[in-house]
């Protein structure tokens, strides 16, 4: 709990991605989306706007493969995206080789024009190309996801959700390099220490930097992508927890919700909650909520309150 910073030491969003060391960015808003939702269970009621600025204008954070990272981690992710470049995976090699011309254009229309949402980069397709059997005729935004992977292109901005690309070159402030092995074992090091305790090999260990001792008996809600919950298995030897993301499951075959969040009390998991944004006046419905085994139901209306005030203001923004 608190190397996650769930014992409310977090003294800002700033400080939850550089001590958390990341935050995921999804699409999906049932309440809030993750990179919103996990700092909220940490630090309470925030202007998300705040992020955004911190990404575009302060530039203490930058944005890469779908994770926000704060700026002082730069070089060990170059170094990732360097090895992507030098041992890229059979999947990117096969497609990097089949596409080499769209890969030249894309690169030489970002170096000419750019920055430019990838709708501006559409490429003409000759009638007859057939839709390949892997990426289909997608190509510009694979192409993008691929390049940005390797750390040849960046995220500039965005334009409401859409991002804006140009060359890595021109967004990365400089940062020195790193040599893959030597990053490698900071960035395991690293994960370590901000899980606090981890799962491998079916035993369950500490970090040397672990502190032990009281946790507030607070109640918040987790976003399903929360570090504390994401690897499945060390949740459930961590707490007994099950947890198991639902909404890629026939509605019928669902055994709790779409978008379930689970409930945290003090360092216990002790229930999960299927809640989502309605048009009510306090702005939010819950479907259903179900405790743990040998949990004791608490009162969740002043944590629901809380959550309310949070996705009002954050849609709001």
């Amino acid at each position: 709990m608190r190397a996650q910073l769930l014992d409310g030491s977090a003294t800002g969003l700033l400080d939850v991605v550089r001590r958390l060391g990341f935050l995921q960015i999804d699409p999906i808003a049932s309440i809030a989306t993750p990179q919103h939702l996990v700092p909220w269970s940490r630090i309470g009621n925030f202007d998300v706007g705040e992020l955004d600025r911190l990404i575009w204008e302060e530039r203490k954070l930058y944005e890469w493969n779908a994770f926000i990272w704060p700026v002082e981690d730069l070089p060990l992710v170059r170094a990732r995206m360097r090895r992507r470049r030098t041992r890229p995976s059979a999947y990117h090699r096969d497609y990097l080789e089949a596409n080499a011309r769209v890969r030249r254009r894309l690169l030489r229309e970002l170096e000419r024009n750019g920055p430019l949402l990838s709708r501006d980069l559409k490429l003409e397709r000759p009638r007859d190309t057939e839709a390949h059997r892997w990426w289909g005729t997608g190509e510009v935004r694979l192409m993008l996801d691929v390049l940005q992977s390797r750390g040849e292109i960046a995220v500039a901005g965005r334009v409401g959700r859409h991002r804006l690309w140009d060359l890595a070159e021109r967004v990365f402030p400089d940062s020195g390099t790193v040599p893959w092995r030597e990053a490698e074992r900071a960035i395991e090091q690293q994960r370590r220490r901000r899980l606090g305790v981890w799962l491998e090999r079916g035993r369950l260990r500490t970090h040397a930097d672990a502190v032990d001792g009281p946790i507030p008996d607070r109640i918040v809600f987790l976003s399903p992508f929360d570090r504390l919950v994401h690897d499945r298995a060390r949740a459930e030897a961590l707490f007994g927890f099950h947890y198991r993301l639902e909404m890629y499951v026939p509605k019928a075959k669902r055994r709790y919700g779409y978008y379930v969040l689970p409930i945290l009390r003090g360092d216990r998991i002790v229930g999960r909650i299927d809640v989502e944004r309605d048009g009510s006046p306090d702005g939010l419905r819950v479907n259903g909520v179900w405790w743990e085994d040998g949990a004791e139901p608490v009162d969740l209306e002043p944590a629901l309150a809380e959550l309310a005030a949070f996705v009002s203001r954050a849609r709001a923004a």
